[in-house]
Protein backbone atom coordinates (compact mmCIF):
# COMPACT_ATOMS: atom_id res chain seq x y z
CA UNK A 1 0.00 0.00 0.00
CA UNK A 2 1.13 3.53 -0.78
CA UNK A 3 -0.07 6.43 1.36
CA UNK A 4 0.60 10.12 0.96
CA UNK A 5 0.28 12.11 4.18
CA UNK A 6 -1.04 15.48 3.08
CA UNK A 7 -2.13 18.74 4.66
CA UNK A 8 -4.24 21.03 2.46
CA UNK A 9 -2.53 24.17 1.18
CA UNK A 10 0.95 23.05 2.12
CA UNK A 11 4.02 21.74 0.32
CA UNK A 12 2.26 18.41 -0.08
CA UNK A 13 -0.32 19.97 -2.40
CA UNK A 14 2.18 19.69 -5.24
CA UNK A 15 2.40 15.94 -4.58
CA UNK A 16 -1.37 15.65 -4.93
CA UNK A 17 -1.02 17.48 -8.27
CA UNK A 18 1.73 15.06 -9.30
CA UNK A 19 -0.43 12.04 -8.49
CA UNK A 20 -3.14 13.39 -10.77
CA UNK A 21 -0.67 14.14 -13.57
CA UNK A 22 0.86 10.66 -13.17
CA UNK A 23 -2.62 9.07 -13.38
CA UNK A 24 -1.78 7.44 -10.04
CA UNK A 25 -4.64 8.60 -7.81
CA UNK A 26 -6.17 5.11 -7.75
CA UNK A 27 -2.87 3.61 -6.59
CA UNK A 28 -2.07 6.02 -3.75
CA UNK A 29 -4.24 6.68 -0.71
CA UNK A 30 -4.21 10.31 0.42
CA UNK A 31 -4.39 10.65 4.19
CA UNK A 32 -5.24 14.21 5.22
CA UNK A 33 -3.51 15.26 8.42
CA UNK A 34 -2.99 18.46 10.37
CA UNK A 35 0.35 20.22 10.73
CA UNK A 36 1.58 23.18 12.78
CA UNK A 37 1.16 26.31 10.64
CA UNK A 38 3.34 29.42 10.50
CA UNK A 39 0.51 31.52 11.93
CA UNK A 40 0.35 29.34 15.04
CA UNK A 41 -2.73 27.39 13.98
CA UNK A 42 -2.84 23.67 13.48
CA UNK A 43 -1.06 20.96 15.39
CA UNK A 44 1.00 17.86 14.89
CA UNK A 45 -1.19 14.92 13.90
CA UNK A 46 -0.51 11.64 15.74
CA UNK A 47 -1.58 9.73 12.62
CA UNK A 48 1.33 11.21 10.67
CA UNK A 49 4.47 9.03 10.99
CA UNK A 50 6.81 11.80 9.80
CA UNK A 51 9.38 12.14 12.60
CA UNK A 52 8.93 15.92 12.63
CA UNK A 53 5.18 15.92 11.98
CA UNK A 54 5.62 17.51 8.56
CA UNK A 55 4.24 16.87 5.08
CA UNK A 56 4.61 15.57 2.48
CA UNK A 57 5.46 12.07 3.58
CA UNK A 58 5.07 8.97 1.45
CA UNK A 59 4.68 5.55 3.05
CA UNK A 60 5.24 2.71 0.58
CA UNK A 61 4.65 -0.58 2.38
CA UNK A 62 6.31 0.77 5.50
CA UNK A 63 9.20 2.48 3.71
CA UNK A 64 9.03 6.22 4.42
CA UNK A 65 10.10 8.73 1.79
CA UNK A 66 10.53 12.34 2.95
CA UNK A 67 11.19 15.66 1.20
CA UNK A 68 9.32 16.87 -1.88
CA UNK A 69 12.15 16.45 -4.37
CA UNK A 70 12.76 12.84 -3.28
CA UNK A 71 9.04 12.01 -3.26
CA UNK A 72 8.59 13.52 -6.71
CA UNK A 73 11.47 11.53 -8.15
CA UNK A 74 10.26 8.36 -6.39
CA UNK A 75 6.70 8.63 -7.68
CA UNK A 76 7.69 9.63 -11.21
CA UNK A 77 9.84 6.50 -11.40
CA UNK A 78 7.23 4.30 -9.73
CA UNK A 79 4.55 5.42 -12.24
CA UNK A 80 6.49 5.95 -15.47
CA UNK A 81 3.78 5.52 -18.12
CA UNK A 82 2.96 9.24 -18.42
CA UNK A 83 6.63 10.12 -18.79
CA UNK A 84 6.99 12.88 -16.20
CA UNK A 85 10.29 11.47 -14.96
CA UNK A 86 13.48 10.96 -16.92
CA UNK A 87 14.79 7.39 -16.72
CA UNK A 88 18.38 6.33 -16.14
CA UNK A 89 20.33 6.33 -19.39
CA UNK A 90 18.28 9.10 -21.00
CA UNK A 91 20.35 12.06 -22.27
CA UNK A 92 18.30 14.47 -20.14
CA UNK A 93 18.58 12.44 -16.92
CA UNK A 94 21.42 14.56 -15.54
CA UNK A 95 19.64 17.84 -16.22
CA UNK A 96 16.43 16.49 -14.70
CA UNK A 97 18.15 15.36 -11.49
CA UNK A 98 20.01 18.67 -11.39
CA UNK A 99 16.76 20.64 -11.43
CA UNK A 100 15.32 18.53 -8.58
CA UNK A 101 18.46 19.00 -6.48
CA UNK A 102 18.70 22.71 -7.33
CA UNK A 103 15.18 23.22 -6.05
CA UNK A 104 15.91 21.54 -2.70
CA UNK A 105 19.38 22.99 -2.24
CA UNK A 106 18.94 26.50 -3.64
CA UNK A 107 15.44 27.61 -4.64
CA UNK A 108 13.46 26.70 -1.54
CA UNK A 109 16.03 28.04 0.96
CA UNK A 110 16.49 31.31 -0.94
CA UNK A 111 12.80 32.02 -1.49
CA UNK A 112 11.87 31.02 2.05
CA UNK A 113 14.53 33.24 3.60
CA UNK A 114 13.44 36.11 1.37
CA UNK A 115 9.78 35.60 2.29
CA UNK A 116 10.56 35.92 6.01
CA UNK A 117 12.80 38.93 5.46
CA UNK A 118 16.22 37.44 6.15
CA UNK A 119 19.14 38.75 4.10
CA UNK A 120 22.89 38.40 4.54
CA UNK A 121 25.84 38.38 2.10
CA UNK A 122 26.69 34.84 3.18
CA UNK A 123 23.25 33.66 2.05
CA UNK A 124 23.85 35.05 -1.43
CA UNK A 125 27.36 33.58 -1.60
CA UNK A 126 26.19 30.17 -0.43
CA UNK A 127 22.80 29.78 -2.07
CA UNK A 128 22.57 32.68 -4.61
CA UNK A 129 19.75 35.22 -4.66
CA UNK A 130 16.18 35.22 -5.92
CA UNK A 131 17.41 37.43 -8.77
CA UNK A 132 19.98 34.76 -9.71
CA UNK A 133 17.24 32.13 -9.64
CA UNK A 134 15.07 34.21 -11.97
CA UNK A 135 17.97 34.74 -14.38
CA UNK A 136 18.66 31.01 -14.61
CA UNK A 137 15.00 30.14 -15.11
CA UNK A 138 14.45 32.89 -17.68
CA UNK A 139 17.55 31.88 -19.66
CA UNK A 140 16.45 28.25 -19.66
CA UNK A 141 12.88 29.05 -20.68
CA UNK A 142 13.58 31.73 -23.29
CA UNK A 143 13.37 29.28 -26.20
CA UNK A 144 11.34 26.42 -24.76
CA UNK A 145 8.02 26.00 -22.94
CA UNK A 146 9.37 23.78 -20.15
CA UNK A 147 12.66 23.23 -18.36
CA UNK A 148 13.67 20.21 -20.43
CA UNK A 149 12.14 21.32 -23.72
CA UNK A 150 8.68 20.77 -25.16
CA UNK A 151 7.63 18.20 -22.56
CA UNK A 152 6.29 19.03 -19.08
CA UNK A 153 8.18 17.03 -16.48
CA UNK A 154 8.15 16.47 -12.73
CA UNK A 155 10.95 19.05 -12.55
CA UNK A 156 8.56 21.73 -13.86
CA UNK A 157 5.96 20.67 -11.31
CA UNK A 158 8.42 21.12 -8.47
CA UNK A 159 10.24 24.26 -9.66
CA UNK A 160 7.15 26.29 -10.50
CA UNK A 161 5.46 25.53 -7.17
CA UNK A 162 6.90 28.37 -5.06
CA UNK A 163 5.77 30.90 -7.67
CA UNK A 164 2.33 29.33 -7.71
CA UNK A 165 2.32 29.78 -3.91
CA UNK A 166 4.06 33.14 -3.38
CA UNK A 167 3.03 34.72 -6.68
CA UNK A 168 4.62 35.03 -10.09
CA UNK A 169 7.92 36.94 -10.14
CA UNK A 170 6.94 39.49 -12.79
CA UNK A 171 9.39 38.23 -15.42
CA UNK A 172 7.33 37.50 -18.56
CA UNK A 173 9.10 34.30 -19.57
CA UNK A 174 8.85 32.81 -16.09
CA UNK A 175 5.30 34.07 -15.57
CA UNK A 176 4.17 32.37 -18.79
CA UNK A 177 5.83 29.12 -17.68
CA UNK A 178 4.11 29.29 -14.29
CA UNK A 179 0.79 29.81 -16.09
CA UNK A 180 1.43 26.75 -18.28
CA UNK A 181 2.23 24.66 -15.20
CA UNK A 182 -0.75 25.83 -13.14
CA UNK A 183 -3.11 25.26 -16.06
CA UNK A 184 -2.44 21.52 -16.01
CA UNK A 185 -4.99 18.97 -14.80
CA UNK A 186 -2.91 18.11 -11.73
CA UNK A 187 -2.68 21.68 -10.47
CA UNK A 188 -6.40 22.26 -10.98
CA UNK A 189 -7.28 18.97 -9.29
CA UNK A 190 -5.03 19.69 -6.28
CA UNK A 191 -6.57 23.13 -5.77
CA UNK A 192 -10.09 21.67 -5.87
CA UNK A 193 -9.06 18.75 -3.64
CA UNK A 194 -7.65 21.13 -1.01
CA UNK A 195 -10.72 23.34 -1.15
CA UNK A 196 -12.97 20.34 -0.50
CA UNK A 197 -10.82 19.08 2.37
CA UNK A 198 -10.58 22.53 3.95
CA UNK A 199 -14.37 22.88 3.81
CA UNK A 200 -15.02 19.44 5.30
Amino acid sequence: MITLFHAPQSRSTRIVALLKDLDALDAVRIETVTIPRMDGSGARDPRNPHPEGKVPLLDHDGILVRESSAIIQYLAELFPKIGLGIPAGHPQRGAYLGWLAWYAGVVEPVLTLEAIGLDHPAIARTFRTSADIKVRLAETLKDRPFLLGDHFSAADLLLHSPYAWFGKPGEPTIDAWVDRCTDRPGARFAAEFDARRAAA
